[in-house]
């Protein structure tokens, strides 16, 4: 576990997951072990979204690969790149077409092993600032290679239900998020995003590279917001390169996050 303090805040990561952000005295992070997910965050790479309509098949320059629900990345360990007194960086590396074992097989996948046709490297780096924690993503590949890029965070809520968000001046409730279901809230064409806390201050949720958002949770005490470059849940799951982001041989993403004062 790395921890990093200033005077007005703190992060706590484990293993590349970023299990707590703390500011003022007030939690912001989901808590793993409560109900919701067992999670804290994750990364989607280099697919969002479910295959199993596809066959598990993504179409490639580079020819077919196997992905389950949201891609192999988060099958991948992440290793400590670097640490200072206000930042710490990790990475995670893949060779093309090696096999990886599926965690989802065989209780909820038919696939026991993935595979992607491209080598990558995928760094995410934390930055706590006095006012705000910064996630840089940095994804460095062969240009041209296809990918989809979705960061998914679960923030703590009060279980009350009363919490909002604001986004392209809509009023978002917790409701309509439940109401979503499994497709997720889709917030398209916005880099920022606003969850309004009735029991502690607001947070802000700004994001460079993304352009969009998608919504989900199953209960009242946390929330993802996901900053995304696609929404798939307009789609028929035929993945290919047509309907992804294509590389620009380094690819920088960030997410900052801000409370307001």
């Amino acid at each position: 576990m790395i921890q990093i303090k200033n005077s007005k805040s703190a992060i706590a990561i484990d293993e590349g997951e970023l299990v707590s952000y703390v500011f003022d005295g007030q939690e912001y992070i989901h808590q793993k072990g409560n109900k919701g997910w067992r999670k804290s965050d994750d990364e989607m790479f280099p697919i969002i979204g479910p295959t199993e309509k596809n066959d598990f098949v993504v179409h490639t320059k580079n020819g077919d690969a196997i992905q389950d629900q949201h891609g192999l990345l988060r099958e991948l360990n992440y290793y400590l790149l670097s640490e200072s007194e206000n930042q710490v960086k990790f990475i995670k590396n893949y060779k093309k077409n090696t096999w990886v074992k599926n965690s989802k097989y065989p209780s909820k996948s038919t696939e026991e092993f993935l595979y992607w046709p491209f080598d990558f490297t995928f760094e995410k780096k934390f930055t706590l600032q006095n006012d705000s924690l910064v996630i840089d993503f940095t994804i460095q590949s062969e240009e041209g290679m296809p990918f989809m890029l979705g960061y998914h965070p679960a923030f703590l809520l009060s279980d009350t239900g009363e919490e909002t968000l604001m986004a392209n001046n809509q009023k978002i409730t917790l409701t309509d998020v439940l109401n979503a279901g499994s497709n997720a809230f889709p917030v398209l064409n916005s880099d920022e995003i606003v969850l309004i806390n009735n029991h502690k201050k607001n947070l802000q949720i700004i994001t460079k590279g993304f352009h969009n958002f998608m919504l989900w949770t199953e209960v009242k005490n946390m929330l993802c917001i996901e900053p995304i470059t696609q929404y798939t849940s307009y789609t028929n799951q035929v993945f290919s390169e047509e309907n992804m982001k294509l590389s620009k041989g380094i690819n920088n993403f960030s997410v900052t996050l801000k409370v307001l004062e």
